[in-house]
């Protein structure tokens, strides 16, 4: 199996079942990574995790260095990457507490160093991104929660707007016009950045609320967090299995249900 790097959003800010070998800090050409790599064993395989807000957690989504984060986990050899991130739900099936293994991406975001292609000298670079999650490394992470029977979705698209504030009701309205399933803030310019580094790379979401409009009452951090605790323990068990499972490159080896 590959040398996987878990990024850990909101909620996540280690892995329990994780035997830590070491801390190990880098230096990169990009400024300062948002927490050092640690570096560990989990179910007999090597892993690499990153606190993506640092831990504790104390930067803010358009704060996030993401080149430096990528570029450093490349360094300490990632070989695929699992972003792990806390989302809000638009659509009807887009439950709180609820896992889901998304498919697409629309960025809202703005301002954010996203691309490591920038400078003025630097060779004009195109890629393709018609597909941002690796649909091999996606379809393990379904198959593993199919295995558990976790209550997971395995399809939709990801808004990542800029934060830190929540959406209004009419941004989320116009979200779901577009065709999003979820909104975060964290999606983008980190999956972009590991196509350019050549990482195969796939995101795995809670649902930690209903999205602004798709409540009755207000966003509350109690609500938010009581969803975080359920669904990053279904994470935990879900990260745990996929490393008991062979890594296979091919997409024949497993049909995916659109739920469990």
């Amino acid at each position: 199996m590959k040398t996987t790097a878990i990024i850990g959003g909101s909620g996540l800010t280690q892995l329990e079942a994780l035997t830590i070998i070491e801390h190990k800090h880098y230096e990169t050409p990009y400024g300062e990574p948002s927490a050092a790599c640690v570096i560990g064993e989990l179910k007999g395989r090597k892993v690499i995790f990153m606190a993506r807000h640092g831990n504790p957690h104390t930067i803010a989504p358009h704060n996030i260095n993401y080149r430096a984060n990528i570029w450093a986990l490349k360094q300490a050899g990632a070989e695929q990457i699992i972003a792990v991130a806390a989302v809000g739900g638009i659509t009807s099936e887009m439950t709180p507490a609820r896992v889901v293994i998304p498919e697409q991406i629309i960025d809202y975001s703005y301002g954010r160093e996203h691309t490591y292609f920038a400078e003025v000298d630097a060779a004009v670079q195109h890629i393709d991104f018609s597909y941002p999650y690796d649909e091999a490394l996606r379809l393990q992470l379904i198959k593993s929660a199919a295995e558990l029977q976790l209550k997971t979705w395995n399809t939709g698209v990801y808004g990542c707007t800029q934060g830190p504030r929540l959406e209004t009701a009419a941004e989320i309205l116009r979200m779901q016009n577009d065709g999003c399933d979820l909104v975060g803030m964290t999606g983008m310019p980190e999956a972009a950045l590991a196509r350019e580094l050549e990482i195969p790379y796939v995101c795995c979401t809670v649902i930690a609320n209903w999205a602004a409009g798709k409540t009755q009452g207000e966003i509350t951090m109690p609500e938010i967090i009581k969803n975080l605790e359920q669904g990053m323990t279904d994470i935990e068990k879900l990260l745990q299995h996929f490393f008991k499972l062979e890594y296979r490159s091919r997409r024949a080896d497993f049909s995916p249900p659109l739920y469990r």
